[in-house]
């Protein structure tokens, strides 16, 4: 073994190694739409005196986490997202109407002398307010004595040993404690009973506490030693939330909820089931399939795409990355990249082999790993570019998506150009298999390249035929999209989208009527797959209560499954930044592909993605089908495998013309298709069996996910062939650069034969 191959093996033992410790030793973060609970966007606005900004919500956050934390929610998380955003994760809860009110109270906590009691005759004075207790009696207050700022710990308790009563234990600060001995020592120069007795402590313009000093408090003495209890009949519930909003404090800045989501836990084990069932079947099937194509290479290929489900998991749990729905369509997808470089390596190995058979299968082999690189490369590079787009550009578990498809794209270098190499590489060396090259899978071109090396088709020379079809295709689209209209989920419109299961079945009319009837008659009531998806505008939390009892009423036991809200400003933003990322998605690929090889074959790739894309969207137009935020992942798959499609084209293209530079464009172009469409069929039959399992298995969201990618494969690939090589030879009858120059030594000729229309000249 030679020192290279030696460090090779090495290293890919090292690799899945520490991914085998990773994955016993760790546990991956799930997201809320896996495990379950309630995630709430708040945004920052400004106040009179304070202006949001980094800072500001940086301190407001902290503010939430307290508040959080007084939930007594297991491992809430908090983080601020831009600079005016804060992510709230609430694992567990299902009922976001009191977590959104604890949390998400905006004014100054403050703490007042009573004057006495008002009507609505009184005039307050100077500092005064006139605000209604807990009982609905008016109570005159004085000015803010001590703020929210004051207060380090609050927290029920119960007295155990005497009455069994619920209380508040309040602590102060230095500042707060010396305030509240002076509020305290003034109550209680006041005779028992007086309503001046009491002191009141004030949120959001509501008293939300007015205890009477006790008897046994002197008169301006008050209360020392930094620490009160306000006691009264308190239940459990009522206790602990006063602790909350008194420890939470005054947030520096108003906050407004723009986002919320709620998934019950039961969606998202069904989930986890629904995609590690289609990971499954989807795995077997794509190794059964490179195992029949490319036998004992083939099989060993499978081996080493196991262990890209390791290292792809390893890597995301390493990096404390939070495992999403889509997420999991991302590393089942990524599978089918693994699946490309494995069979774009074998099909250059087939050649090197079939050209030199004499130089053994081992060194064919190694050149078809060599001569596969510059195209795996390029269309991994290309899918990066696509997924993090939507890391930067997209929000919430779309964004997960953008980093399982990263890490999945990665490792699935690793795994075929590593682990696969070593593998193939050791066996191949061996007597047995090098005097038996028929088992390796790579002793012969296969009979779909034998098949069409005889009939020799000459495609190119109905390149107008084929760019008709392409542009009859996009007009029909286009007017799907006219005349249909696109149905845009709620992260682009704004508004409510609930799911809920019923014990009773309810039929999509009969619960639209009792939508209806609960006051919601604008409501697009439908059946899913998990019971009743209701969506509407914008709606309260109180609201959604109204529409589940509604539902209750005729469908038994009604669970919410799934609860999102979209805030219209966020909405008109996400869909913005949609095309923004479509539009940068577009842009990219081109500056790469024109950099990496012409502007000709860029231009043409763009324009033939562009044609994807807009295939891809008339069909949901014409099937009436969401237009949301998983299907925006879909589309930015689709460029990155519609790309990657033609990048490896365009990159036998260019091989071969380097080698036959004096030869005709269109008949190097025509040869590079012919040559390149075992791999085309053999990646794309391995990504069907992962998309269908993935449509049967993975629920409504992604479902339409597999269904938007099972489109844009199929376009894409018709596009690389049909779409992008036609309008690159046009393209190039404008282009004055030379052919590009060699870039490898030994390159199969192309198949010479006569063109009716193209002779003597580069076109």
């Amino acid at each position: 073994m030679s020192r290279a191959a030696m460090v090779r093996a090495l290293l890919a033992l090292a690799v899945i190694a520490g991914s085998l410790w990773i994955t016993l030793t760790q546990s991956p973060r799930l997201g809320l739409d896996l495990r379950g609970g309630t995630q709430l966007v708040f945004e920052t606005k400004d106040s009179p005196t304070v202006k949001a900004n980094a800072e500001s919500t940086d301190r407001t956050l902290e503010v939430l986490r307290r508040r959080a934390d007084a939930l007594g929610v297991a491992e809430p998380t908090l983080v601020r997202s831009g600079e005016k955003r804060i992510v709230v994760e609430l694992p567990g809860v299902q009922d976001p109407r009191k977590a959104a009110e604890v949390i998400g109270k905006t004014a100054q906590l403050t703490f007042h002398a009573v004057k006495g009691v008002g009507d609505d005759k009184t005039k307050p004075g100077p500092g005064e307010q006139l605000v209604a207790d807990e009982s609905g009696q008016k109570l005159l207050l004085g000015p803010a004595a001590l703020t929210g700022d004051g207060v380090s710990k609050a927290e029920a308790g119960i007295d155990s040993q005497g009455t069994g009563a619920w209380f508040v234990q309040v602590q102060f600060r230095d500042s707060g404690d010396k305030a509240w001995v002076k509020l305290t020592g003034d109550a209680a120069c006041k005779q028992p009973g007086d309503p001046a007795r009491r002191v009141a402590i004030v949120l959001d313009n509501k008293i939300i506490s007015s205890p009477q000093v006790t008897e046994s408090i002197q008169c301006q003495v008050g209360i020392q030693g930094g620490t009160t209890q306000i006691t009264g009949s308190f239940t459990g519930e009522e206790a602990n939330e006063l602790a909350i909003l008194i420890q939470g404090g005054a947030l520096p800045v108003p906050v407004t909820i723009v986002e919320q989501r709620t998934v019950g836990p039961t969606l998202g084990a069904a989930a986890i089931d629904a995609s590690f069932g289609a990971g499954i079947i989807g795995v077997a099937l794509t190794g059964l399939f490179i195992i029949v194509m490319y036998r004992l290479s083939g099989f060993l290929a499978t081996v080493a795409l196991a262990s890209y489900a390791l290292i792809s998991y390893a890597v995301l749990v390493a990096l404390g990355a939070t495992l999403t729905l889509p997420g999991l369509a991302g590393f089942v997808l990524a599978i089918g990249m693994a699946v490309d470089a494995n069979v774009l390596v074998f099909e250059r190995a087939r050649e090197e082999y079939a050209e030199k058979p004499e130089r053994g299968l081992h060194k064919a082999l190694l050149a078809g790993f060599r001569n596969a690189w510059s195209a795996v490369a390029d269309s991994n590079v290309t899918t990066v570019l696509a997924a993090g787009l939507l890391f930067f550009l997209a929000s919430g578990p779309v964004r997960g998506f953008g980093v399982t498809l990263t890490i999945g794209v990665l490792a699935s270098m690793v795994s075929a150009m590593l682990i696969t190499r070593v593998l193939t590489e050791t066996t191949m060396k061996r007597r047995f298999v090098g005097t038996r090259p028929v088992i390796t899978g790579i002793g012969n071109t296969g009979a779909v390249r034998q098949w069409l090396t005889r009939r020799n088709f000459d495609l190119m020379s109905r390149r107008k035929l084929w760019l008709a079809i392409s542009g009859a295709a996009l007009v029909l689209a286009v007017a799907g999209i006219a005349v249909k209209g696109l149905n845009l989920g709620i992260e682009f419109t704004g508004g409510r989208l609930m799911e809920y299961s019923t014990s009773q079945t309810l039929s999509a009319d009969r619960a639209r009527e009792l939508v209806s009837g609960a006051g919601f008659s604008n409501a697009v009531v439908q059946n899913s797959d998990d019971g009743i998806s209701v969506r509407t505008g914008q709606i309260g939390n109180d609201d959604q209560e109204r529409i589940r009892a509604a539902l209750a009423t005729e469908g038994g036991n009604v669970v919410k499954l799934r609860d999102e809200l979209i805030g219209p400003s966020l909405g008109d933003e996400l869909r913005q930044n949609a095309l923004i990322a479509l539009a940068v998605a577009l842009l990219a690929q081109l500056l790469y592909l024109a950099v990496r090889f012409r502007w000709t074959f860029g231009l043409a790739s763009v324009l033939a993605m562009f044609h994807d894309v807009a295939i891809v969207v008339g069909v949901f137009a014409w099937l009436g089908k969401p237009i949301d935020g998983v299907f925006l992942a879909a589309i930015l798959t689709v460029v990155g495998y519609s790309v990657n499609d033609k990048v490896v084209v365009f990159d036998r293209v260019r091989e071969m013309w380097g080698a036959d530079r004096t030869g005709i464009f269109a008949r190097i172009a025509n040869s590079a298709i012919l040559q390149t469409v075992p791999r085309t069929v053999n990646t794309g039959l391995g990504a069907l069996f992962i998309l269908a399992a993935l449509a049967v298995l993975g629920g409504d969201s992604l479902r339409d996910f597999a269904i938007a990618l099972l489109v844009g494969i199929g376009v894409g690939t018709w596009s690389s062939a049909f779409t992008a090589t036609p309008l690159a030879i046009v393209l190039e009858k404008r282009n004055s650069a030379p052919p590009p120059k060699p870039v490898r030594a030994a390159k199969p000729k192309p198949t010479r034969y006569a063109d009716r229309r193209d002779s003597g000249a580069v076109v």
